[in-house]
């Protein structure tokens, strides 16, 4: 079996609060449902806004980052799958795909 790491790109930033209390169940379930599987290696954690960016070999730091927020990073997790297909499987019952988000499923590279 190998790790797959899931970038979460976008996320549900309005809504009521039944609506949001909604949406982070959706979420609660959908990792229970990734670890009763024996899927969820790591639940890793949603990501603040704010950061910097540090870049090329002036070492420039910006704030950042810039992107579209629907192209943000806002957080990851790190699942076991036997192959890139089988994650990519996994990853479409993610809840920030319901609001227009997206989920980038990358093999972690073993040494």
């Amino acid at each position: 079996m190998s790790e797959f790491t899931y970038l979460f790109r976008g996320r549900k930033t309005s809504g009521s609060p039944e609506e949001m209390q909604k949406h982070f169940e959706e979420w609660v379930a959908w990792f229970q449902q990734l670890g009763a599987a024996g899927r969820l290696k790591d639940p890793g954690h949603p990501l603040q806004n704010a950061g910097k960016v540090v870049s090329g070999g002036q070492k420039v730091v910006k704030d950042g980052p810039y992107a579209e927020a629907k192209d943000v990073v806002g957080g990851y997790i790190i699942v076991e799958a036997d192959d890139l297909t089988q994650a990519v499987e996994f990853s479409k019952g993610c809840p920030i795909l319901a609001v227009g988000g997206s989920v980038e499923v990358r093999p972690v590279q073993t040494r």
